[in-house]
């Protein structure tokens, strides 16, 4: 047994030469990834120290190299580029990769706004952790926070869904599995599904307060606060233009039932013979917001 506990630590020791002889090799030869936001609109918008860092790297990764060329060309910036959108993340993510083993430094951008935030950049980031390669944020400019500070909704909390699927049955999907979350709900939309989705909340979610942001810090940026039908009535029969952020209320507290309320209610479903226990169970539960257990263990009385 000692033998064997000693030969356990030798391996261990091993291990953790290979691991620091790794770290070294890592932080003496490997380029840095940075992760730079970039305006989202007003070129104004840019930080001095992604200004700085885009002139310093070796090259750039950009979502769209014509877009980010205009930026560049603004600023006076030559360093290079190299595209990486969204349907060439897989293999553009390990040519960068292998630069930046090569000690080459990479910043990251996309169109607009923080890479990796809806946008191109997630892959990149993960395949470069994996490597041991340093991942440094140059924070800015993002829609999700310019459109949040001028929602007003204090210390209540969120949920960030980024883009909602393109497809009406997942997208219906999804609201349905959002329709009690009292948080706010925080979405991206493009401007040809803008419609059709807010009318999917209207229909699922109901009536809500909403804030929509358009062409925020550009020129014809827009901000409608109102219920949804309301900016439903707005849309018809004009063209939006521009990417929307929506901050959408969360579930209203459903109003507290009693017992016996709830007993009347499980009788009307098995009077009816179209539901099951188990059935008439879920339908109260999910429509009023009601602890399963507790409907339950009334059921149980209501069937007997």
């Amino acid at each position: 047994m000692k033998q064997l506990n000693s030969y356990k630590v030798r391996i261990m020791a091993v291990a953790r030469k290979k691991n620091d002889r790794k770290a070294s090799r890592v932080d003496s030869n490997t380029g840095i990834l940075y992760v730079v936001a970039t305006p989202i609109g007003n070129l104004e918008d840019i930080t001095l120290r992604a200004l700085r860092i885009l002139k310093e790297v070796d090259q750039i990764a950009a979502e769209d190299t014509r877009h980010t060329r205009k930026l560049l060309t603004h600023f006076d910036i030559p360093t290079p580029t190299i595209s990486y959108y969204k349907e060439k993340e897989q293999e553009r993510s390990t040519v960068i990769i292998n630069k930046l083993l090569n000690g080459k430094n990479v910043a990251l951008v996309s169109d607009a706004g923080t890479p990796g935030i809806s946008d191109p950049g997630s892959i990149l980031v993960q395949k470069a952790v994996s490597e041991n390669i340093r991942v440094e944020p140059i924070p800015g400019p993002s829609s999700l926070t310019a459109a949040l500070s001028v929602a007003g909704i204090g210390e209540n909390s969120f949920v960030f869904l980024g883009f909602a699927p393109s497809r009406k049955k997942q997208r219906q999907d999804l609201l349905l599995s959002l329709s009690h979350e009292k948080k706010y709900l925080v979405f991206f939309e493009a401007p040809h599904r803008l419609q059709s989705f807010l009318q999917d909340c209207f229909s699922i979610l109901g009536d809500r307060e909403i804030l929509w942001c358009r062409e925020l810090t550009k020129m014809h940026e827009e901000h409608y606060r109102g219920r949804i039908n309301s900016i439903l009535s707005n849309l018809v029969d004009k063209k939006i233009k521009g990417e929307s952020v929506l901050i959408i209320s969360g579930a209203e507290n459903a109003p507290e039932m009693s017992d016996k309320e709830i007993k009347v209610l499980l009788m009307t479903y098995k009077k009816s013979g179209k539901w099951s226990l188990k059935d008439a169970v879920q339908k109260v539960t999910k429509e009023n917001n009601l602890s399963r257990s507790a409907v339950y263990r009334l059921a149980l009385n209501v069937w007997k």
